[in-house]
């Protein structure tokens, strides 16, 4: 089944009308959002991302690579979170993508993500991904059985 990437972008002008929502508000809409995604078991992953403040961007048109701190000068470059869900066709990846809760100035870009299989499968590094991917997926099940522990335990 293909897996899109659903990349959340938002102008300046989305930015400022946003700090006037309740953040518990737009956790609450994101939260409803991500659910129906879980319910219908479509989504593969998911994460929203700090503010660009927090973040660099690496430049590879010189020798040594270039970093620049965030915030970045070209907004349109920042993108915010993302989701990856895996669906049937590019018209349901759509129909979901139609379905985020976001307002005005915000931009869903969408992009299929290549799959294993679109590569030759003799080479030894698609395999070694393969085996990499296998390792990652453990991993994440791991911290992710771990932090639900820590988060869900009762308190007392």
């Amino acid at each position: 089944m293909p897996r899109y990437m659903m990349i959340m972008r938002a102008t300046a002008a989305a930015e400022a009308a946003a700090a006037d929502i309740d953040f518990d508000e737009v956790i609450e809409q994101m939260g409803r959002y991500n659910e129906e995604l879980i319910n219908a078991g479509v989504l593969f992953a998911g994460e929203g991302l700090t503010d660009p403040a927090e973040g660099f961007v690496v430049d590879f048109d010189s020798d040594p690579p270039t970093v620049t701190d965030g915030p970045y000068p070209d907004p349109a470059a920042i993108f915010h979170g993302f989701w990856i869900i895996e669906v049937d066709s590019t018209d349901e990846a759509k129909a979901w993508a139609r379905k985020v809760p976001v307002g005005p100035g915000v931009r869903i870009e969408v992009r299929r993500v290549s799959e294993t299989s679109e590569f030759p499968l003799d080479n030894p590094w698609v395999r070694k991904e393969i085996q990499w991917k296998v390792e990652l997926a453990e991993k994440l099940a791991d911290k992710a059985r771990a932090e639900a522990e820590r988060f869900l335990a009762p308190r007392g």
